[in-house]
């Protein structure tokens, strides 16, 4: 059986609101993925493996570093 802490891992993306600003709207757009706001001020952005690499990617070529 999976871990669940890696499978989790490999299905969402977890960032600072802030770090989203002009690029959510694009990211909805273009990924098949859904942006969910938490009470921290953080996003988790999350979608099937493939999307969240795609997206990782996409955040890395517009500035945004991820842990």
């Amino acid at each position: 059986m999976s871990d669940p802490s890696r499978l989790r891992d490999s299905t969402q993306i977890e960032v600072p609101a802030e770090r989203l600003e002009g690029l959510r709207e694009e990211i909805e757009a273009e990924f098949t993925v859904t942006i969910v706001e938490g009470q921290s001020a953080r996003c988790r952005i999350i979608g099937s493996p493939v999307e969240i690499k795609a997206v990782s990617g996409f955040l890395s070529r517009h500035g945004v570093s991820l842990p």
